[in-house]
């Protein structure tokens, strides 16, 4: 049985489509990387996985069950710009989805439960490279810490799914290399189960372990809203060299495109 399943999904906003047909299964463990061009709707099936958007037509599944109509615990996210709380330190900033949970009203803890819960943090801290940063503000890392910060947050509360938009793209290239180790080791040691929206392409093959590539398929010149984007490629990764994924996706932008 598959992890997760996109039956028949459609997306619109008013009259104008976003996302048409969308029939997809993933297993878990699989690292699905989507790239297209922008306003393809990639973010927009990101939200609807993560539970902030619904379909307008179809449905999602996560394990066999519809899919929760808005955020929980089973799925993180990662955005690309930095969503660390300011005011808290690096060690807050990941104890306190942990301390909300335990504690609702206050969003504090003490005692045992608070050095578990710190415990706990300080595993993904570590696992992220903050060890020496724990104590430090958001405004006292670089770019790239912030980014593992956000990973330490998502991961606190254990997901079956992480979602990851556009999470590099603002980073500097030498940053962006020792990322894309990082959420290797992460997506490996966790067992996670992993959609990454991406504008470059060649990160997208050298992360992911399939590749789906958006494009709308039909197009009316009179009425360039009514058609939506679909995944015109499902590229299973593990076996092709990039040169191979390379021509395939440049195959497919040689293509006709159907006008209605």
């Amino acid at each position: 049985m598959s992890l997760l399943s996109i039956e028949n999904v459609w997306k619109s906003y008013g009259e104008v489509q976003i996302l048409e047909r969308l029939k997809l299964k993933v297993d878990e463990g699989e690292f699905v990387s989507m790239v297209g061009a922008s306003g393809c709707g990639k973010t927009t099936l990101l939200k609807m996985i993560l539970g902030s958007e619904t379909p307008t037509r179809g449905q999602i599944l996560l394990n066999n069950q519809p899919i929760a109509a808005e955020p929980d615990e089973q799925r993180g996210i990662v955005f690309q710009k930095y969503s660390v709380f300011p005011h808290l330190s690096v060690l807050q900033n990941v104890m306190i989805a942990d301390e909300f949970s335990a504690a609702r009203f206050l969003g504090r803890t003490f005692g045992k439960k608070k050095r578990a819960i710190k415990d706990k943090a300080m595993t993904f801290i570590q696992a992220v490279g903050l060890s020496h940063a724990v104590d430090k503000y958001p405004h006292q890392l670089s770019g790239g810490m912030q980014q593992r910060l956000a990973i330490a947050q998502a991961l606190m509360k254990s997901p079956k799914i992480l979602l990851l938009d556009e999470p590099f793209g603002a980073l500097d290239p030498g940053i962006r290399k020792d990322m894309h180790q990082l959420i290797r080791k992460v997506w490996k040691e966790n067992k996670l189960t992993i959609f990454m929206v991406t504008h470059d392409i060649q990160e997208g093959f050298e992360l992911g372990s399939r590749l789906w590539v958006f494009d709308k398929v039909r197009q009316d010149l009179q009425a360039p809203h009514a058609y939506g984007a679909c995944v015109t490629y499902d590229i299973q990764l593990q076996n092709q060299s990039t040169q191979q994924v390379s021509e395939i996706i440049a195959k497919k932008y040689t293509k006709e495109v159907i006008n209605i």
